[in-house]
């Protein structure tokens, strides 16, 4: 019997929004109407590729990179894109989920995204 296949890609959406009137930026913006359209063009995206079986958008909390917001985690790879915008999502699609190359003019400045600490260091 043949199971249902699991994703190659599983790319997460930050959703958080700040509350009107707060300073704190965040990956949806009340000043920014194209950032409220971003998850729902990400999964159009995938369907009308064909390719929503195999690459499966989620929608997230706070990724901890408001500053460079919105913000894409892909997965595998762990590779974050920033300052997303509806074109660069079609061109990560493109390039990155289906060519198979990084948009490295789109991923977060090392200096904001370093290595990854185990938790077995952080733990007390």
């Amino acid at each position: 019997m043949n199971g249902v296949p699991q994703p190659a890609f599983y790319i997460f959406k930050c959703q958080q929004s700040a509350p009107p009137g707060m300073p704190k930026l965040s990956c949806v913006s009340q000043n920014n109407p194209e950032s409220q359209q971003l998850f729902q063009h990400l999964s159009q995206a995938l369907m009308m590729k064909g390719i929503i079986a195999t690459v499966s958008p989620i929608q997230t909390g706070c990724l901890n990179r408001c500053q460079q917001g919105p913000v894409i985690l892909v997965e595998p790879g762990h590779t974050m894109y920033t300052e997303l915008t509806k074109e660069k999502i079609d061109r990560i699609i493109d390039e990155h989920i289906i060519g198979g190359n990084v948009v490295n003019e789109y991923v977060i400045a090392d200096e904001m995204w370093g290595d990854a600490v185990p938790p077995s260091e952080m733990a007390r």
